[in-house]
């Protein structure tokens, strides 16, 4: 199959396929009279390539997966191994877009009339919040924090 073939039976451009190669997670094609020449076989390598892209793991993360493990290993311990490291990745992400939303909830109960308003208000939230992750439990300072400050002086 001439690589224009290819790219319409995958839904990718004749260009991706082409840097596909150059970044080394697809193999070079063979080439009859100077035109890439492909067999059918890279049509399962592109389709889990895109499934793969689709899942979010970055080009770096489909070489590892093709050509990162040592020889014989299969594709679904080597699923297994990305995937997990791919969840801890989404847990963090989650948890930071957790903490986005109640600051944006929090953000739309905004009632200032001027930025500087505005500003002050959240300056003295992070101060007091700062103050609050510095103190215990029963208000006063955390022994780690006393200590870090008696070393600045």
């Amino acid at each position: 199959m001439l690589i224009s073939d290819v790219a319409a039976r995958v839904g990718l451009r004749p260009s991706t396929i082409r840097y596909y190669e150059q970044v080394g997670i697809l193999e070079p094609a063979q080439r009859a009279s100077g035109q890439r020449r492909y067999d059918n076989i890279v049509l399962y390598r592109l389709a889990l390539i895109q499934r793969a892209r689709q899942t979010g793991f970055t080009l770096e993360e489909i070489r590892s997966l093709l050509f990162g493990f040592a020889k014989g290993t299969p594709i679904s311990t080597r699923w297994r191994k990305l995937s997990e490291k791919k969840l801890e990745e989404l847990d963090a992400m989650l948890e930071q877009i957790k903490a986005m939303q109640q600051l944006l909830l929090s953000i739309r109960k905004c009632q200032c009339d001027a930025v500087e308003q505005c500003g002050k208000a959240m300056f003295e939230r992070q101060c007091r919040d700062q103050k609050a992750q510095s103190a215990g439990k029963n208000g006063f300072p955390r022994r780690s924090k006393i200590i870090s400050n008696s070393r600045k002086k």
